[in-house]
């Protein structure tokens, strides 16, 4: 049976259980581990259902849902996935509970901070691979930062604090980049649409036209935004630090 709204769902799920985690008493440590361990488990779970029901053999953008998130539907919540990132949101999905898993005695101070930040990242990762709207695909890529530099500057080891900084003003940089290239787009669209699809197809259509020095520089913001993140040398220098200072379940 399929299931309305999947992609949502799947999306979601982690964040609204890190709101609910704020409702449990603090010291109640094994109960909060254990809720979010069963939250990236039927996370997973759901993952599946979008598995079983995609369709190989097409090439479009699958379980779409679009509804206008600012009046004007000048920018949506628009969510799709690929073959690409069917695979990195079970990717994702599975590997969530694996973390969880891996802090179980590790992290022992904060648990309940600590729990909602890790499904809040789950949220943020599993937005950015199914988000088609610009400005929403920024949004999740922007929500994947905040608990990963509290991860690492609150639970990392002795020189947390300069790993996280380091990471945040490094990705930061990037993202700022990503932003401008994404106006940039909404201008040329003639200010009308984030909708990625749709700008994709006003480029093939021929309707909007790129100079070859507009798509140099769109291409060159976008791929360090990306570099910085991945990270690519020579753009991964905050990765060591923040690899070895982080929690193990960040790394």
């Amino acid at each position: 049976m399929y299931i309305k709204n999947i992609l949502s769902l799947v999306t979601y799920l982690p964040a609204v259980a890190a709101v609910v985690l704020l409702l449990f008493p603090r010291r109640s440590d094994r109960a909060i581990k254990t809720f979010a361990f069963l939250i990236s488990v039927a996370t997973f779970v759901l993952s599946l259902h979008l598995f079983y029901h995609f369709d190989s053999t097409s090439g479009q953008m699958q379980f779409e849902e679009s509804v206008a998130w600012i009046e004007g539907g000048v920018i949506q919540h628009h969510l799709g996935i690929d073959g690409i990132s069917l695979f990195l949101i079970l990717l994702t999905t599975f590997l969530t509970p694996l973390a969880i898993l891996s802090s179980w005695r590790a992290v022992s101070q904060r648990v309940k901070p600590y729990m909602i930040c890790m499904l809040f990242l789950e949220t943020g990762m599993l937005g950015v691979f199914s988000a088609l709207d610009l400005v929403l695909f920024y949004v999740f890529w922007e929500v994947m930062l905040i608990p990963m530099y509290f991860l690492i500057g609150v639970w990392g080891g002795e020189r947390r604090i300069y790993a996280a900084v380091k990471f945040i003003l490094y990705t930061m940089v990037g993202s700022l980049l990503m932003l401008v290239a994404i106006l940039y787009l909404f201008y040329l669209n003639g200010a009308t649409t984030f909708d990625l699809p749709q700008i994709s197809h006003n480029l093939a259509a021929g309707s909007i036209r790129i100079k070859t020095s507009e798509e140099f520089w769109l291409f060159m913001a976008f791929l360090l935004a990306f570099a910085i993140k991945v990270p690519l040398f020579p753009f991964h220098t905050w990765l060591p630090d923040a690899h070895v200072e982080a929690p193990t379940a960040d790394r």
